[in-house]
């Protein structure tokens, strides 16, 4: 039977809407997680330890397992999975990225340079060290400025600054999170890195797609019509089709798949990240994974494929005759946190799943959970879903739901 390894780390929110795609495609699952299942022993074939901070020995185990149980396809979910996916698929002779154009999407200051090389429009860039002199980068660089780490997802650690005197503070809160013995082991050298871009004024999309022999399949184009102009970049709401001109769609797809063959990422999902504006374009980033979060339930491709299944699919070689997305206008809203304390009580979900066009309120928290806001933080209360005739219904009915909760949070 057909087998596919997931890639999964504890911590992420896409293992129940992968696994789901997996059971509707028929597929036999290997998950690998780098913390030890006590069911592994009882389940050899469909649970693996493996650390993907070391892709050669997460090789090296892989290898093992496929001499009993064939392995078809490989998927890494997460930022934290793609470089050790892409390492075991070229182990294995499984179309994929290459291990380097994985790493050098994986590391903003290796992105960076990958696409200033190749004349891709961007932020300009310095990557310094945490032993730097601070006071000396503060005048080096040009305002506004964002500082952040090379490594980290979700806008965790990234920081705008306007003078000197707010970038030594941004560059002391980012050094205060990588120093954190959980955040310097999963980042390795890289934790000791802080990348400073000229702060790009404008609008921002996010693309979401799937790379074939290098050619980019576009499947959303999102809106987040929410400012992000710092000081800090939470992210809230992403909203389809987008309302840009046509014309400008066009450069943001082309602008990506430019910015794909810049890095070298040739197959599988990306989510890209731009900037718009009266000059142009810039690419903030560009990821060798699908959008993060649950924010992939807003998508619906067919009779109701999710995006999930949809990478699976990819992965499988399985596209034949792919329906297109839903027409319908789509939002979600990832629920942001007001302030830092221990979550209490979630009061109002039955009001905001009334909204009109509201599909779902997901909150993933729970309660007596501690939540930590950004930019220290890299999680949300929750997620909100809508589909709606128009966008700007979608966008709405999402910020109406919001209207309707109350989040109580005890310090």
């Amino acid at each position: 039977m057909t087998r596919v390894l997931l890639l999964l780390p504890t911590t992420t929110y896409r293992a129940s809407d992968f696994l789901e795609a997996a059971r509707r495609l028929d597929v036999d699952v290997t998950v690998a997680s780098e913390e030890p299942n006590a069911l592994a022993s009882v389940h050899p074939d469909r649970l693996l330890t493996i650390d993907f901070r070391d892709p050669e020995a997460c090789v090296r185990r892989v290898r093992e397992f496929v001499r009993t149980h064939p392995i078809d396809a490989v998927v890494g979910v997460d930022d934290d999975t793609v470089v050790a996916a892409a390492a075991i698929c070229d182990a294995l002779g499984l179309p994929a990225n290459s291990p380097e154009s994985a790493s050098a999407a994986r590391n903003k200051a290796a992105l960076r340079r990958a696409l200033e090389e190749a004349g891709v429009p961007g932020p300009r860039s310095t990557l310094f060290r945490l032993d730097d002199d601070p006071a000396e980068a503060a005048r080096r660089v040009d305002y506004p400025c964002v500082l952040k780490p090379t490594f980290l997802s979700g806008s965790r650690g990234v920081i705008r600054a306007d003078d000197p005197e707010s970038f030594l503070a941004a560059w002391r809160r980012i050094e205060a999170i990588l120093r954190r013995p959980e955040v310097a082991a999963k980042g390795g050298a890289a934790a000791n890195e802080i990348l400073v871009e000229q702060y790009v004024a404008g609008v921002e999309v996010a693309v979401e797609g799937l790379l074939t022999d290098g050619n980019l399949d576009v499947l959303a184009v999102f809106d987040k019509p929410d400012p992000l102009e710092g000081p800090f970049f939470e992210e809230t709401i992403y909203v389809t089709p987008s309302r840009l001109r046509e014309e400008t769609l066009a450069a943001v797809r082309s602008t990506t798949e430019r910015a794909c063959r810049a890095l070298g990422l040739v197959h599988g999902p990306i989510h890209a990240e731009l900037r718009v504006n009266q000059i142009g374009l810039s690419v903030i980033e560009v990821a060798a994974r699908s959008i993060g979060g649950l924010c992939s339930r807003a998508l619906s491709f067919g009779a109701g494929i999710s995006l999930e299944e949809l990478i699976l699919r990819h992965a499988l070689g399985r596209e034949e005759g792919r329906s297109p997305r839903d027409p319908r206008a789509a939002g979600v809203m990832m629920i942001p946190i007001p302030r830092a304390g221990r979550l209490e009580k979630v009061s109002g979900l039955e009001e905001a799943r009334a909204v009109p066009d509201v599909q779902d309120v997901v909150v993933s928290a729970h309660a007596g959970q501690r939540l930590v806001p950004l930019p220290e933080g890299s999680r949300y209360l929750g997620f909100i879903f809508s589909r709606a005739e128009t966008a700007d219904r979608a966008e709405a009915a999402l910020r109406e739901a919001l209207a309707a909760l109350t989040f109580r949070i005890a310090d």
